[in-house]
């Protein structure tokens, strides 16, 4: 079974890579050119790669062995999550501490730590 997981992870990355080339040699067969070009290239590796591909969501998914409405709320949740801490405003750090220590998630975290934060600037 890990075999067969590690093969697909290596055809994974392999695929990827072989999608820009296409993306490339469908530009040229388009005849795209300027802006349009490069617009249809950001687009098509960007689909290639899927959304927040870096994130580590599919993996986690993968590992759970999630499917269908399952897998697609997991991703949605887990990509979610991962936005915040990037765009977390700074000096909330005892704010995202009691949250961790609530065990709040999600949108729920998103609110406390605004209030959170309001309520530390006054």
């Amino acid at each position: 079974m890990r075999t067969l997981m590690l093969a697909a992870i290596v055809a994974l990355f392999t695929a990827n890579t072989a999608f820009a080339a296409t993306c490339a040699e469908t530009s040229a067969e388009k005849k795209l050119a300027g802006a349009a070009k490069a617009s249809f290239m950001k687009k098509c590796e960007a689909d290639a790669k899927g959304p927040m591909a870096d994130s580590g969501c599919a993996a986690k998914a993968a590992d759970k062995k999630l499917a269908g409405a399952a897998k697609t709320s997991f991703m949605k949740k887990c990509e979610t999550d991962a936005k915040p801490q990037a765009m977390a405003p700074a000096g909330n750090a005892d704010c995202d501490a009691k949250a961790a220590e609530k065990k709040i998630y999600g949108a729920a975290k998103a609110s406390f730590l605004k209030k959170c934060v309001a309520d530390a600037k006054k």
